[in-house]
């Protein structure tokens, strides 16, 4: 579970070189931290501040990728000897809202730990009243991808620390997986190729705003296997077709297909805790333009196959490990930037609940904020029968935040014979 970086055995390494997709983090945020962030919400009153700082004090050290702090103007992370439980872990009252956002708020807005430090913290909010509490793990994205925060968060903080997202099956590519890598590397060099009228009012400043809401994992299942499909293929066709019914809404006008990212891990077995992110990215072009969720399901379903029949990811991971680092940066930067993609619409599967001082968590959700000027990120996180989706938005899309309410509507049109 939290078995060190490859080629470490023995002990952690005083410092470790930031790999390709770190650095591109590094570069989109101009070396500023971008917070990743795990919300977990759970019943009944909570446990106190100095019990949550005993369990990650007792565990922390054991962790590699807690470990290490970013040397910004190096790129390499370097190993912290010391972990002073009470810089990292700390507490706050939460105001009330109606969907939870108010956590995700907070600690977007909080400043993280700076000063070469790792780059991580945990935080226990406390409900307005009676009303539950959460527990909150934030780290920065230079240092770890959502998959290898479900490690660490689970190594952190369960009360027994196993399971978690499965390790990726590694393979070698096709030969349409790499020209379909090439062809997404030369697309995101071609500023506007494809319209986002839906999004040309971001960019405006201030702080994002953030919308959640839940759905029971079984339902989103019960779509996909009616119609051949998998639960991201579901999600990605009613995210496809909140869009569509957003902007017509506002416009009366169609909106054209909305290109997005897809996130891919490639962490494998044995570097579930390790630092650093092992992940590439997919174009996806969402089907926003069809007038039903069913038809856009069947085009998110072709375009998802091709991407696993190709093995793209594979192909991705090499051409990005055999270029230049500066250089294989630059690429993952330009293909998550708003001026190619609407931004990341990632999935993750946190797998059975957390367990925290014999307290189980009633929902889950990951989310990071923006960078490279994307006007969104959005994120469908399950955890044991609940999925949550999180929108995190440019302020500027002043009723963005319709869109949680829109792709529930798409799952009830989904649901009709």
């Amino acid at each position: 579970m939290t078995r060190a970086h490859p080629g470490t055995r023995g002990g952690l390494p005083p410092s470790l070189p930031m790999a390709t997709a770190d650095v591109a983090y590094h570069v989109a945020t101009r070396g500023r931290p971008l917070p990743v962030v795990f919300v977990f919400w759970f019943p009944g009153r909570p446990p106190t501040l100095d019990a949550v700082r005993a369990r990650v004090a007792e565990r922390a050290h054991r962790i590699p990728s807690l470990r290490y702090g970013i040397v910004r103007d190096r790129k390499v992370f370097r190993r912290a000897d010391r972990l002073p439980v009470e810089q990292y872990v700390h507490e706050a009252e939460l105001p009330g809202d109606d969907d939870g956002s108010a956590a995700a708020r907070m600690m977007l807005a909080h400043p993280m730990a700076g000063g070469g430090r790792p780059p991580w913290d945990v935080w226990l909010l406390h409900g307005p009243g009676d009303d539950g509490y959460a527990l909150c793990y934030r780290t920065d994205h230079a240092l770890q991808d959502g998959v290898g925060a479900c490690h660490a968060v689970r190594a952190l903080l369960d009360d027994h620390p196993v399971g978690g997202p499965a390790p990726a099956r590694l393979a070698r590519p096709t030969a349409r997986g790499v020209l379909g890598a090439l062809g997404d590397v030369v697309t995101s060099l071609r500023t506007g190729h494809h319209p986002m009228p839906a999004l040309d009012a971001a960019g405006g400043g201030g702080a994002p705003g953030v919308s959640h809401t839940r759905t029971p994992l079984a339902r989103l299942r019960s779509i996909g296997r009616a119609h051949g499909g998998t639960v991201n293929d579901v999600y990605l066709a009613a995210l496809a077709h909140a869009v569509h019914t957003w902007h017509l809404k506002d416009t009366g006008a169609v909106h054209p297909p909305l290109p997005v990212v897809i996130p891919i891990s490639v962490r494998a077995a044995g570097e579930e805790c390790a630092p650093g992110n092992r992940m590439v990215v997919a174009r996806l072009l969402l089907p926003s333009d069809e007038p039903s969720p069913q038809r856009a399901l069947t085009r998110v379903m072709a375009a998802t196959g091709r991407l696993r029949g190709s093995r793209q990811r594979d192909a991705m991971r090499l051409l990005l490990s055999a270029s230049p680092r500066a250089v294989g940066a630059r690429i993952g930067t330009r293909m998550v930037n708003g001026a190619v993609v609407a931004g990341p619409a990632s999935s993750v599967n946190f797998g059975q609940a957390l367990v925290h001082q014999g307290a189980t968590s009633r929902a889950a959700t990951v989310f990071s904020t923006l960078a490279s000027a994307v006007p969104w990120v959005v994120t469908l996180t399950s955890q044991h029968d609940t999925a949550c989706l999180t929108v995190v938005h440019d302020a500027a899309l002043t009723t963005a935040h319709e869109l949680t309410d829109l792709w529930q509507a798409a799952l009830l049109e989904l649901e009709r014979p």
